[in-house]
């Protein structure tokens, strides 16, 4: 790895591991963190892999209604979002070069699959004050999830809190017209228990043609105790309608960031849907020592989105099934754990567009007229996976998996007639294996060491040609990653550290090549490098009895080039990879008192961002500071009432919040590679919760 980032990295000179502030026990030390039953571990201190958590109290950090600012505190994890409908996630420079949205990154709200069949997940409609924890798996480092090379993010739903009813309300109020409602029940008894959560968040956006109305309504809980066994459930609607004013060009971004592109206001382009997800899972205790999960979904999506060159209608309907066994055995003084199962994944995709004759609709936005394609896709795949961990000694512990992947889809194509088509194709079956060794210098010290291999599926449209049919020539992605990393807490327990160094390289890289105005189909086109290292510190300081400090710095080192590279007959072999920051860094605190004051602050360094794979055009680095205060108290013995407001960009810095990647400007037009970002933005909150 080059000597800089060594050198940066002892210049950081701490680790960055988010250990979440719900975990700051009374007598002042940080408590071992707890991840959820979908690993091979309960702990994360002795799971031999990197991941990133976050807490209730952590998730609820900013202004409640945007994910972004929470998850990129996480080292190797930047969101961009170029509004709260416009999101790109990469992990470790994985998926940084998706044109919209995210893909090769798999999902899960509690055990319902948030990733479709084509491969997009979408996370950001989950409303965050329905959410319990999230934990983010960095690189294919598990051999439980299948198809994600960047790895996995699984988001546990809130379920009520202690016993009794609970009824909980919440408004926030910002700048920009945001506004934000939010109603939540929660019945915890000894049968079961319940959480019913609404929200309503609206805004009028920064920019032009940017104004967001989403509602949804979630319900969570569980059913049927008796031991270790339990029915949980889940429903979640929303209903999104969201304008969009899409990237502009350098110019614009300088000097009218408020602008919408030019077409895209003119068309008043805006993406509406409904989305349903529900889900069924039996948790039971076969014997003594064999447990089972079982689970059932579904995940049904229907979406209008009228843009400039056309308007796009999708209906998508999975549904599948997960079965997950585990248990503990022992050969001697040998102890092992097991975890081994199946997921059966089937989606339904059928889809098409119209022409939009906006233009000649004076001036009222778009306007729907004739059928220009329709197609319909079929997914389905086989994931069966197990992984074995292997107790050799207090001090050692190793750990295998291998996961086996078999997917096929069929194609229909029906509009236009002359080019009505049928197609069936299937990839080769992919085995996924992983190993590590974990060493534990003392019950509260360890270090690792892993290998794995990872895939990702290529999405719809780049497995079509420019006429709309199946290219057999496309591969999935695919690469190995090789990682040694560390966990210790320190100083009493009073301080917690973690870092990881990693070297995976991605053959098959699939790339987004533009065949139209925002068109665009795949080919791969080469391998690439991604090298660095992630460290994170969290520490807690109390001043006093009943005033505390916890500060935290979090760093992402990296080395993301195109190792071999030949596009369009241009060699781009040695080129900074597009689409992701080499550094990245993270600092803040947060200081509390036992009257029920508080203050946090967030840092975020994001250094300059390739927009192409020349390197010829870059995104400047630049520097965020938000900041949030707050006053938690009890009025009465069972009410308790919150009031905070805060301040996101407090410096006011102009800064692209996402890019387009390899943008190209068509008609002599300056290519769109910019999404400004907010400038200086405020909010306030009120929520009061009464238990009964």
């Amino acid at each position: 790895m080059p000597y800089r980032y060594s050198l940066l990295l002892l210049m950081c000179s701490y680790a960055l591991a988010q250990t979440p502030a719900d975990s700051l026990s009374n007598n002042k030390v940080l408590q071992e963190v707890v991840i959820s039953n979908y690993h091979v571990n309960d702990s994360l201190l002795n799971t031999p892999a990197a991941i990133g958590l976050l807490s209730p109290s952590e998730i609820q950090r900013n202004n409640l209604s945007d994910i972004a600012p929470v998850l990129n505190t996480l080292p190797g994890i930047f969101m961009q979002s170029g509004s709260l409908n416009t999101n790109r996630i990469s992990i470790r420079g994985i998926g940084a070069r998706t044109p919209y949205g995210t893909n090769k990154i798999r999902a899960f709200y509690g055990s319902i699959p948030l990733t479709s069949g084509d491969s997009e997940t979408t996370i950001e409609d989950i409303d965050l004050e329905a959410i319990s924890t999230i934990e983010i798996i960095k690189g294919p480092l598990s051999s439980l999830y299948g198809a994600g090379l960047g790895g996995a993010i699984i988001i546990n739903p809130k379920h009520s809190a202690g016993p009794g009813s609970r009824v909980a309300v919440s408004s926030t109020h910002g700048s920009f017209g945001l506004a934000k409602n939010t109603i939540n029940y929660g019945l915890e008894t000894k049968g079961g228990s319940l959480n019913l959560n609404y929200h309503k968040l609206e805004t009028d956006g920064y920019r032009e043609n940017s104004s967001y109305n989403r509602e949804g309504i979630t319900l969570a809980g569980d059913i049927l105790r008796k031991g270790n066994n339990n029915l949980t459930y889940f429903g979640n609607y929303t209903y999104m309608k969201a304008y969009i004013p899409s990237s502009v060009d350098k110019s614009a971004f300088e000097n009218n960031p408020r602008a919408a592109a030019f077409t895209w206001k003119a068309a008043k382009g805006y993406e509406e849907y409904d989305s349903y997800l529900g889900g069924l899972s039996y948790n039971w205790q076969a014997a003594r020592w064999l447990e089972n999960a079982t689970s059932v979904f579904i995940n049904a999506k229907e979406n209008y989105e009228p843009r400039p060159f056309d308007i796009l209608t999708q209906k998508n309907i999975a549904y599948g099934a997960r079965t997950q066994f585990s248990g503990d055995f022992s050969t001697g003084s040998v102890k092992f754990h097991f975890i081994a199962g199946m997921e059966y994944f089937k989606d339904g995709f059928k889809g098409g567009t119209f022409e939009n004759l906006y233009e000649q609709n004076n001036g009222k936005g778009s306007l729907q007229g004739e059928r220009l394609t329709q197609n319909e896709q079929k997914r389905n795949f086989i994931n069966a996976f197990s992984q074995l961990r292997v107790q050799l000694s207090k001090k050692i512990e190793v750990q295998a998996g291998l996961n086996y992947n078999k997917t096929q889809f069929r194609l229909d194509s029906s509009f236009p007639p002359e080019n009505a088509s049928s197609q069936d194709y299937e990839y080769r079956a992919i085995w996924l294996p992983q190993a590590s060794l974990l060493y534990k210098f003392s019950p509260i010290q360890t270090l690792y060491a892993s290998a794995s291999r990872g895939f990702s599926m290529p999405a719809i449209e780049e497995t079509l040609t420019p006429e709309g049919r199946i290219n057999p020539d496309i591969k999935p992605e695919s690469g190995y990653n090789f990682e040694i990393g560390g966990k210790f807490y320190l100083l009493k327990k009073t301080l917690y550290a973690e870092f990881a160094v990693y070297n995976m390289q991605i053959n098959n890289l699939l790339v987004a090549q533009r065949v139209d105005d925002d068109r665009y189909v795949g080919v791969n086109a080469g391998q690439t490098l991604h090298q660095g290292i992630e460290a994170l510190v969290k520490y807690f300081y109390p001043f006093t009895a009943g005033f505390s400090v916890q500060p935290y710095a979090s760093a992402s080192i990296g080395n993301y080039e195109f190792k071999d590279f030949m596009n369009n007959g241009s060699d781009y072999s040695g080129n900074e990879l597009t689409g992701v920051p080499r550094n990245k860094l993270n600092a803040g605190l947060l200081a509390e008192s036992s009257t029920g004051l508080y203050f946090s602050a967030d840092y975020y360094f994001t250094d300059s961002i390739p927009l192409n794979d020349a390197n010829s055009a870059y995104a400047d680095s630049y520097n965020l500071l938000n900041i949030k205060a707050g006053y938690r108290f009890n009025p009465l013995p069972q009410l308790t009432a919150h009031i905070s407001a805060g301040a996101n960009n407090v410096t006011n810095t102009h800064y692209a919040s996402m890019v387009l990647v390899n943008a190209t400007g068509f008609g002599g037009a300056a290519p769109r590679y910019y999404y400004p970002g907010q400038p200086v933005n405020y909010y306030g909150n009120i929520s009061v919760s009464y238990l009964f």
